[in-house]
């Protein structure tokens, strides 16, 4: 009988720090990687969203929530969606993955678009859902 692997966990936070955005953390290799959503996560297929590849973060910050009170990321951090998630396709440039969370549910994807466009070496991807079903 194999030993069931345990489910790996996503967290998107809402950040109030100098713009409203939302973090999507995907928990790979003992850490969340992370990707800053200037929008809100798409909900639906055929949103698409802006997804900045972000510094990876400690597994225990997807508990998270609270003020951070000075430096870079200063304001107001809370958990907007949470769960398991199945990654399908892990690739360089392109990473299927289904989430089981309360709000985001179903097959998504993020396609690098370029390298170090955005600023300070930042990567740009495109965020979106690939069909409605859970």
């Amino acid at each position: 009988m194999s030993e069931k692997k345990p489910e790996l966990k996503f967290v998107v936070h809402e950040h109030a720090a100098s713009h409203l955005h939302y973090d999507l953390r995907l928990e790979r290799q003992g850490v969340l990687k992370s990707w800053a959503v200037p929008k809100a996560p798409p909900e639906t297929k055929g949103v698409r969203r802006l997804a900045i590849e972000v510094e990876d973060h400690p597994l225990s910050y997807g508990s998270f929530e609270g003020e951070i009170v000075e430096g870079y990321g200063k304001g107001l951090v809370k958990i907007w969606d949470q769960g398991g998630y199945e990654p399908e396709k892990w690739e360089e440039g392109k990473i299927v993955f289904r989430l089981k969370g309360k709000r985001l549910s179903g097959r998504y994807i993020l396609l690098r678009t370029s390298l170090n466009s955005v600023g300070k070496g930042k990567t740009q991807w495109l965020f979106f859902k690939l069909g409605n079903s859970g």
